[in-house]
């Protein structure tokens, strides 16, 4: 696997490689032991789905506070996307700065995002699936949106809001600036990889 650590250096970009022949191909996208050597360890304790009908559909921004902050690893089994994670830990460097990463059916990319960050995505193609792994479950009374359109943040989403299709919940969202972070910033290091895999360094974050 070909791993990307990110301007925000906790979250990762994950690309797997695809085995091929005249039947197509063969993809792993998990694998305990040769993420452990990357210094990924989560529990998974849930998977998840959703499909999105038409371009436009925006969802997000998301989040669980603690004692149920999630992290999750994301990726498109149809479709493409544009997906945001917006560091929002307690003492972070990188506090209110935010990530866009596409991630595609036909590329494969994952998204590996911590407990303690916004999560949103932006769907880029008709019928799109997108599939997650995720680390805690889902608890109502402990979740919260932030405005997709927050100005503090100033997250270019790449296509004019009256284009957007977006959930009452999620217009409703909250001011970041009354967001409180329930998530501390521990500031982590990644273990050597196994071989023939890889830490890539990309290019800066945008920022607030």
């Amino acid at each position: 696997m070909e791993i990307t650590s990110l301007a925000i250096p906790d979250l990762l970009k994950i690309v797997p490689h695809r085995h091929s022949d005249a039947r197509g191909y063969f993809v792993e996208f998990w694998n305990d032991v040769s993420m452990a050597q990357a210094g990924l360890t989560p529990r998974f304790i849930q998977d998840a789905a959703s499909v999105s009908r038409e371009v436009g559909v925006l969802r997000g921004l998301h989040f669980q506070h603690a004692p149920f902050a999630q992290a999750k690893l994301v990726r498109v089994s149809r479709g493409r996307i544009r997906d945001i994670a917006v560091d929002v830990r307690k003492g972070s460097p990188w506090y209110g700065r935010w990530i866009s990463e596409e991630l595609t059916c036909d590329g494969g990319e994952m998204l590996w995002i911590p407990r303690g960050f916004l999560h949103g995505f932006l769907v880029l193609e008709a019928e799109t699936e997108v599939v997650y792994k995720i680390d805690n479950l889902y608890n109502p009374d402990k979740a919260v949106t932030v405005r997709f359109d927050d100005p503090d943040l100033a997250i270019d989403w790449g296509i004019p809001r009256h284009s957007l299709l977006i959930s009452e919940n999620d217009i409703s969202g909250i001011a970041l600036k009354s967001f409180v972070p329930s998530v501390e910033f521990i500031e982590q290091r990644l273990l050597p990889l196994a071989p023939g895999a890889q830490h890539l360094v990309s290019s800066p974050c945008s920022r607030v």
